[in-house]
């Protein structure tokens, strides 16, 4: 989160000294959507499953992040759509984030940021690990000991993060532990 935070500041640095003041707000965002994919080990430890993020719409209030998952041989496995004013409005509150052009370089950064390598978790769940409060489903977090299965981990707001993997018993990608 604070490697975030520090991108998201170094970014605003940047654009509002490379901004001419003589400008509207809406002519200083050069706008295009941010889309995005990598290939992981997910729903199986033998083969690579798509990951993509799309930033998708023009205005903070019309944005969102449309994430998905598809298997090796091409199905779907996981969508989600984020809005850009929850993620907006679930942030640090000590980042300005009061002007339209702030909350577009925000959505993009984590948009940008979403496949770092430290979402990525191999495996989901160690085996010496123990289920606790923030664990959502006991039987999915013991199946994913047993597994090996790797977990994925993405941001909601600013303390809340959702962390998925793929359930074989369930054949379905669930939330195995939700936390800050």
């Amino acid at each position: 989160m604070k490697k975030l935070c520090f991108l998201f500041l170094v970014s605003v640095s940047i654009v509002t000294a490379c901004t001419n003041n003589s400008k509207t707000e809406s002519d200083s965002i050069e706008f295009k959507n941010v889309n995005s994919s990598i290939n992981k080990s997910f729903s199986s430890l033998k083969t690579l499953d798509t990951f993509k993020i799309e930033l998708i719409g023009r205005k903070p209030e019309e944005m969102m992040l449309h994430f998905t998952i598809k298997n090796a041989d091409g199905k779907e496995i996981y969508n989600t759509k984020l809005k850009g004013t929850d993620l907006v409005g679930n942030t640090d509150p000590n980042i300005d984030l009061s002007k339209q052009k702030d909350q577009i370089i925000f959505l993009k950064t984590i948009t940008s940021n979403f496949f770092s390598d430290d979402n990525f978790l191999e495996p989901a769940v160690m085996p010496d690990d123990k289920a606790d409060n923030n664990t959502p489903d006991k039987a999915l977090y013991e199946e994913l000991k047993k597994s090996g299965l790797n977990g994925f981990k993405y941001r909601l707001g600013k303390e809340d993060n959702l962390y998925i993997a793929w359930s074989e018993k369930e054949q379905k990608v669930k939330i195995y532990y939700k936390c800050c």
